[in-house]
Order: structure tokens, then C-alpha cells, then sequence
């Protein structure tokens, strides 16, 4: 008897993709039947009428698109800084949130006690470069080889001290970027797109393309360069990395004042679309369903998660907000980051990581 004869005829229904068109005819089929019989059209509500509207208004789903697209970028360029500092000492930094407000406070504190803007900016960077080699120095190195866990409350007492000495310096009110001053372009372009008027802040155009040249520098950085190999050794083993005379201490300085230019430029980007205050804390925050989505340890990912997040608060907060009497752009992201949690913990680009006892 031959071997195909022998051969067990394969189970199509093993396969992943079938069983997610599966489970994707059923749902569709379940709100067909469900939208027919619903008196009160509640579902209708839900999962037809806004793509009715989308389909309606074109041009006003390209206006909430591109607004979600510019904080998407910008949620991407926050949650590089986490992925940063979780390459090269597995753990999640919480004090990057507290990075992107101290930083753009010290650059707007410069300004106001006289120092030109672009000085400012270069003076700014030395002291997201002193505050690197400090928290090296007096943090991470008297933690070397001690639980994640313990590094991991450490950022949190790193947090608590910027919020205290940033208030001690700047005080806790809202303070204006100066946004003017470093030339950053304000009013806005209108564009005729798909039969309606699309208007495009140059102030958004502007945080866009610098987030995305960032992204893709850091990228090209840490992906071709020296120091980037040395990174992704430290990420892959600590011991194995030191085996080969790769310094952590070093690498730790350059990743950390490397998150703090990255803070740098995105409180420079979200204090100039609003204001710089404490509160920008929560907005960096948004970083942590982006890293779920994307997977901690991926540059990749960071982009693909914050675009996701942020094109899917717009679209949720225009089209299903009235729904719900608005607000979901708080929650959603955290909502999307809690069932990528359940069905697929290490994100969209991350390792799954599989331990054999």
C-alpha cells in the first residue's frame, strides 16, 4: 500500500484560520438574525448605523482617521521609551509618563527665565542626560541581578520624586509650550477629499511627520549601529552580554537618556497641541495598552499598537460615543489591550515565551 493511500486525510477544521472564518460567519450570521428580531434597535445601533454614516460622510471619517493617525504616532513615540528601557533591563519603566512632563517642563522653565528657545532645547537634553546618569548611578546599579519586581517599584519611587521635585521647581499649574518660538507651524490646511472639506491642523501635520522621522532614526539606530547590537545582546542575556564585555552600565545611560529625547520631543509635541501640566502623565500612560497590543520588546510592534489605539479612539469616541453619552476614548484603548490579554498576551509582534519545568 502506498504512502498517500496510508496518509490520514487533513483536519481542516485544525487550522486557525478556519476556525476564525468559523467563528466569524457565526457572529455575523448571530447579528443578522439578532438586527431582524431586534425591537428595540439597539443592535442596529450598535454594528450598522455607524457604517452607514462612515459610508454617508466620507469625508468626515477621513477628518476622525487622521486625527486618531497623529495620536497614534504620538502614542507610538511614547511607548518606543518603554520598549527602550524594557529591552535592556526587563522591566516596564512607569516613570516615563513623569519623563515626557518633567522634560517639558524644564524646557519651558528654561525659557522663562530667559534662555532662547533653542539653547533651551540643547540645555533640556543635558538634563535629561544628568537625570540618566543618575538614576543609573544611585537606582539601577545597587539593583543589579535583584528581582524585575524590585525594579519594578523602583520606577515608581522614580516617578513620585520627578512629580515632587518637578512641582518643587515649575509649581503644579498648566504652563504654555512654546511652541511659537520654536517655529512649529500653527492655523490649518483645508483639503477638498471625497466631497467634503477635510481640515488638517499644520500643528498635527508637524507632530506627525517629527514622531514618525523619530521612530524611524531610533529604528535605524538601534537596528545598524554598534551600540544597537550591544542592546539587543543585553536584551537577549544579561550574563551572556557582560560574558562578551558589553558594559550594562553604559547601555543603561544611553537607553535611559535615549527614552528621555524621546520625552523630550513628545511633551514638545502634546504640550504644544494642548498644554504641559501634570496631567500629561495620563496621556503618556496610553502607552501601556499600545505595548500590549504591539508586544514589549518590538520597535514594530510600538508603531502598529499605537496606530491601532489611536485610530480606534477616534473612530469609537465619533461614531459610538453618542451611544454610551461619550467618554470612550478613556477607556477603549484599555478595553482592546484587556482582550488582546486573553487571547494573545505577547501582542502582535512580541515572543511568545514558553517555560519547560
Amino acid at each position: 500500500m502506498s504512502d498517500i493511500a496510508t496518509r490520514p486525510a487533513p483536519n481542516l477544521l485544525a487550522s486557525p484560520l478556519v476556525k476564525f472564518a468559523l467563528v466569524l460567519v457565526a457572529i455575523v450570521a448571530a447579528l443578522a438574525i439578532g438586527i431582524r428580531f431586534d425591537s428595540s434597535n439597539t443592535l442596529y445601533a450598535i454594528f450598522v448605523d455607524p457604517f452607514q454614516q462612515m459610508a454617508q460622510a466620507p469625508d468626515l471619517l477621513v477628518q476622525t482617521i487622521w486625527e486618531g493617525l497623529v495620536a497614534g504616532v504620538l502614542y507610538a513615540l511614547i511607548a518606543l521609551g518603554f520598549v527602550l528601557i524594557f529591552k535592556a533591563s526587563g522591566v516596564f519603566n512607569f516613570a516615563q509618563g513623569i519623563m515626557v512632563v518633567f522634560a517639558a517642563l524644564t524646557l519651558v522653565g528654561l525659557y522663562e527665565k530667559g534662555v532662547p528657545a533653542f539653547l533651551a532645547v540643547i540645555l533640556t537634553l543635558g538634563v535629561m542626560f544628568v537625570l540618566a546618569l543618575a538614576i543609573e548611578r544611585v537606582v539601577l546599579r545597587p539593583l543589579v541581578n535583584q528581582p524585575d519586581i524590585i525594579l519594578f517599584m523602583a520606577t515608581f519611587g522614580i516617578t513620585y520624586f520627578l512629580i515632587g521635585f518637578g512641582e518643587a521647581l515649575f509649581g503644579g499649574n498648566p504652563k504654555q509650550m512654546i511652541a511659537d518660538q520654536l517655529y512649529l507651524p500653527r492655523g490649518a490646511l483645508d483639503l477638498q477629499i471625497l466631497g467634503g472639506l477635510v481640515s488638517l491642523q499644520k500643528i498635527d501635520i508637524a507632530a506627525a511627520v517629527i514622531a514618525s522621522l523619530m521612530i524611524g532614526l531610533l529604528a535605524l539606530f538601534f537596528q545598524y549601529t554598534r551600540i544597537g547590537r550591544a542592546l539587543r545582546a543585553v536584551a537577549d542575556s544579561h550574563k551572556a552580554a557582560l560574558s562578551v564585555g558589553i558594559s550594562l552600565n553604559q547601555i543603561w545611560v544611553i537607553v535611559w537618556f535615549t527614552a528621555g529625547i524621546v520625552a523630550l520631543i513628545t511633551g514638545i509635541m502634546w504640550g504644544a497641541r494642548s498644554d504641559v501640566s501634570f496631567a500629561l502623565e495620563i496621556v503618556a500612560l496610553k502607552a501601556l495598552p499600545v505595548l500590549i497590543l504591539g508586544g514589549f520588546t518590538s520597535i514594530p510592534g510600538a508603531i502598529v499598537g499605537g496606530l491601532i489605539i489611536g485610530i480606534g479612539e477616534k473612530l469609537g469616541e465619533f461614531y459610538w460615543g453618542p451611544l454610551v453619552g461619550g467618554g470612550i476614548e478613556s477607556w477603549l484603548a484599555y478595553f482592546i489591550a484587556l482582550g488582546f490579554l486573553l487571547f494573545r498576551p505577547q501582542g502582535l509582534f512580541g515572543d511568545k515565551i514558553i517555560e519547560r519545568i
